[in-house]
């Protein structure tokens, strides 16, 4: 019996530093765009970079609990972006603040994340209103 070898490989899925926001200058310009939507679990801040990839940046605060509940949601987090990364818009720093350690699970938060950053985007396209005059 011979295998079948013309399966095409799955799109590697690695989560590498060029798709992280590392820095205090990285955050900043994310936040001072000031464009962020949220629902009960996610609250995330997108900024356009000018790429051809989506990075992100996580920011747990300490209200949400000790050490283990907040490195357990960063690593929840991560996952979500690693799993969901291609179908996600292209071209976008993303800050994403976990707002609910209740609702926290894997499925929740690439559900939010997908939902979240295609409004952003479709909000980012759409040009502002023209002043009324």
């Amino acid at each position: 019996m011979s295998e079948d070898t013309t399966t095409s490989k799955p799109q590697r899925q690695g989560f590498p530093k060029s798709s992280r926001l590392l820095t205090r200058a990285d955050f900043e310009p994310v936040y001072r765009f000031r464009c962020k939507a949220g629902d009960g679990t996610l609250l995330v801040f997108a900024l356009p970079n000018h790429r051809t990839s989506t990075r992100i940046g996580l920011s747990v605060s300490k209200k949400l609990g000790n050490a283990v509940v907040r490195n357990r949601l960063k690593r929840l987090l991560r996952e979500a972006f690693r799993l969901t990364q291609f179908d996600l818009p292209t071209g976008l720093d993303l800050v994403l603040i976990p707002t609910a350690v209740d609702k926290a699970s894997l499925v929740s938060y690439q559900q939010s994340l997908k939902r979240l950053s295609w409004k952003l985007d479709r909000r980012l396209q759409t040009p502002p209103p023209e002043p009324a005059t």
